[in-house]
């Protein structure tokens, strides 16, 4: 049975990219109240052996010659890590002699395996919604034994080693991470993390921006707080 999904081919920088997901539903170490994928049936950080994927494989690299793909971007339902043939698929594309940027929300980038799976991408992505460990777990839900310091930690020892372009994307949240004292927190762990790219967002899920939204021009004025880091 086919599980990869796709997102309609685009260009990003006049870069030819080709959006997949690996997973045949969400999984995931974190089941966040505010995903817009919704809960986590299968909450899991360990690979799982997913049956008859050749043919997915075969169509993932059908599609990059078809399209002429320069990036495969690996944006999965949950974490791709899960997938057993993770490494597998990355190798096939670079074959190709096509990039690959993962997205990953970071907590398993400090298991030795994934590091070495996500060191063979150009470029990976890691993610931080919230600061405050009471906040971690209750609007994050990670697996049992995660801790909102140990996750930080992850992404920036994986980084101390990498060499692609590490992007991190921080979620500004109301009443989580939107105030002077948590915008300063997030500075320190740029400090710290040195990511190549910083990109800022915030929900975009109509729901969601009722009680978790910002107004325009506060994450405006966060963005270029922000931003004015790396230069």
């Amino acid at each position: 049975m086919s599980f990869f999904t796709y997102k309609d081919v685009y260009f990003e920088d006049g870069v030819k990219v080709l959006e997949v997901n690996l997973l045949p539903e969400k999984y995931c170490n974190f089941d966040c109240i505010f995903c817009p994928i919704g809960r986590s049936q299968n909450k899991i950080d360990e690979k799982v052996s997913f049956e008859d994927q050749e043919q997915d494989i075969k169509e993932l690299l059908e599609r990059i010659d078809k399209n002429e793909i320069e990036l495969v971007f690996i944006n999965s339902k949950g974490e791709a890590f899960v997938n057993e043939k993770l490494s597998e698929i990355i190798d096939l594309i670079k074959s190709k002699n096509v990039k690959v940027r993962l997205l990953s929300n970071g907590y398993v980038l400090g298991k030795d395996e994934c590091r070495k799976i996500a060191n063979k991408c150009d470029e990976v992505i890691g993610e931080l919604k919230v600061l405050e460990e009471e906040d971690f777990q209750k609007v994050q839900r990670p697996i049992a034994g995660y801790t909102i310091e140990e996750y930080i930690s992850n992404m920036i020892e994986f980084n101390k080693q990498y060499k692609g372009k590490f992007i991190f994307e921080i979620t500004i949240i109301k009443g989580y991470n939107d105030d002077q004292e948590s915008i300063a927190k997030l500075k320190t762990i740029i400090k710290q993390l040195q990511p190549e790219e910083i990109q800022v967002v915030r929900l975009e899920e109509e729901h969601f921006q009722k009680k978790l939204g910002i107004s325009d021009e506060r994450f405006e004025q966060i963005k270029k707080g922000i931003d004015v880091i790396l230069y």
